[in-house]
């Protein structure tokens, strides 16, 4: 198997939405690409299905207005803990002092109900690594591998035509674009100086509005 960063993309997706079977809760993956070559310790390690299901929790939280995490993202409170074990996941009786309950993982009987996924996305995985590899240099790594840090890289807002956006890292971006499922455009990120210059020209209006009324 010859796995790019849009095929692996597509088996993060596919993994997702046998999730999504068993939650149909769970919102949609919208930028599978900024998992690869990210991974963070916040969300228990790098990328692997159970990673996927950490995702998904947050995810179902979100849906259902949620608040599961504090103090920046890092600690997990004991909302997420009740909606991990709804998906499966499970966690020692103590929380970690800074990322509380945010290393959960999979049941033998969560592993055994998505099997097939999980050896799926396992060998897409190690087929991507091996090219990485092999590629040396030349080849996308993420922005975990890039900058030697296990931090991940830092995502920024990227935009549709029709409003709708997404937080992701450029460099990934920079890969393959990522379309609106609502649109069918790709998400591009705001040129700053343009907004800049678009609020700056919005607020001489106002003045000019203002000084009208006077």
């Amino acid at each position: 198997m010859s796995t790019t960063p849009p095929v692996l993309a597509a088996e993060l997706a596919a993994a997702w939405a046998d999730i999504q079977r068993h939650h149909p809760e769970l919102p949609d993956l919208a930028a599978p690409e900024s998992l690869i070559g990210e991974s963070s310790s916040a969300c228990g390690g790098g990328l692997s299905f159970e990673r996927l299901l950490h995702e998904a929790v947050h995810g179902i939280a979100a849906a259902r207005g949620i608040r599961d995490t504090s103090r920046a993202g890092r600690y997990h409170n004991r909302r997420f803990l009740a909606v991990a074990e709804e998906l499966g996941l499970s966690h020692p009786d103590e929380p970690h002092a800074s990322s509380g309950f945010s290393l959960v993982t999979p049941t033998p009987e969560t592993r055994s109900r998505y099997r097939p996924t999980i050896e799926r996305l396992q060998r897409a995985l190690k087929a991507y690594d091996a090219a990485t590899e092999a590629d040396g240099g030349g080849s996308f790594r993420g922005p975990a591998a890039r900058h030697g840090s296990s931090g991940g890289g830092v995502r920024v807002k990227a935009v549709c035509d029709c409003g709708r956006n997404v937080r992701v890292v450029p460099s990934v971006l920079a890969q393959a674009p990522i379309m609106c499922g609502a649109c069918g455009k790709p998400f591009s990120i705001p040129d700053p100086g343009a907004e800049r210059t678009a609020s700056s020209d919005t607020g001489v209006e106002r003045v000019e509005a203002v000084a009208a009324v006077g």
